[in-house]
């Protein structure tokens, strides 16, 4: 894209006059729109993090689902914008912001100066049901640490460094990531007594992982399609969490093995890798603060001899 006549266009920075065209090229592609309005768009690369900034109005655009992993914060500056996605329906106002999935159907009508900050959906981290929940929604007090960095990068991402606006890329990634958690746990509400099936899936789950070394509360909570703060909700009343509830049960398949008798024991620090642990002093540690005494003592005082 050619910058605008009598437009600045810092280092890094592409301007368009075209403002539908350049939103389809730089935001979502092949998005449908019902007129053409004047005004430009401007894009700032922070990383893997696009900040679009849109002035033009009024703008129609829509689009179906598409093969996009990505999603975008809408920030009004100046202005209004009218977002529609997943069954709602939200006018978002200047100070305001709300968020779309960019691989499902939406559509938006835009006036005024907006900012988008268009992010790739892998990075987030969130499982599909909690972004679907976080969607075309008003996002205002909870989002104070969000808003203020995205003020600022508004107001100097033409003249920051690239490494600085890489770093302030992935900040801005994490804090949606956090927004959206925020937003599918209240969307959930406070656990039920009837998701005690939930529970019990998860301790299922977790025992059959055991030995995966990468077993954690974020893949826990990835294959049951809930949020990592709501699995942690889950256990409030488990009087242990998702993290003591793995170490412990990965001790006990270990003593158990450890105790075994047989005429070719295995070495404990086989046997630790076996069940998940990465290295034998974390073992060694986790195993006392649950029986008192080091792997080798449980072994010999088993009977087996061999360490």
């Amino acid at each position: 894209m050619s910058a605008l006549s009598g437009t600045a266009v810092a280092p890094g920075t592409e301007a368009s006059g075209e403002p539908a065209a350049t939103l389809s090229a730089w935001l979502a592609q092949d998005m449908g729109r019902d007129d053409r309005a004047d005004g430009f768009v401007t894009l700032h690369h922070l990383g893997y993090v696009r900040m679009i900034t849109c002035a033009a109005g009024p703008l129609r655009l829509r689009r179906g689902p598409a093969a996009e992993d990505a999603v975008a914060l809408l920030l009004p500056r100046e202005g209004t914008a009218h977002l529609i996605q997943d069954g709602r329906t939200v006018r978002v106002e200047n100070g305001q912001s709300a968020l779309v999935d960019l691989s499902r159907d939406f559509s938006v009508e835009l006036q005024g100066r907006i900012l988008f900050f268009r992010l790739p959906g892998h990075a987030l981290h969130v499982p599909a049901a909690s972004l679907r929940s976080a969607t075309a929604r008003v996002l205002t007090s909870s989002t104070d640490a969000l808003a203020l960095v995205l003020r600022h990068l508004d107001e100097s991402a033409a003249h920051l460094p690239a490494q600085v606006g890489e770093r302030l890329g992935g900040m801005v990634t994490d804090l949606v990531a956090g927004l959206v958690e925020e937003l599918a746990e209240e969307a959930d509400g406070p656990p039920q007594p009837g998701q005690r099936h939930l529970v019990l899936a998860v301790r299922q789950y977790v025992e059959r992982h055991l030995g995966d070394p990468e077993l954690s509360a974020e893949r826990i909570a990835r294959a049951h399609l809930i949020s990592v703060r709501y699995l942690h909700r889950l256990f409030e009343g488990e009087g242990i969490t998702v993290g003591r509830l793995i170490q412990r049960l990965r001790v006990e398949q270990c003593a158990r093995e450890l105790a075994r008798r047989g005429r070719v024991s295995p070495s404990i620090a086989v046997v630790a890798a076996r069940w998940g642990f990465r290295s034998a002093a974390h073992f060694s540690r986790a195993f006392k603060a649950v029986h008192g005494c080091s792997p080798q003592q449980w072994r010999r005082a088993a009977g087996t001899g061999s360490s």
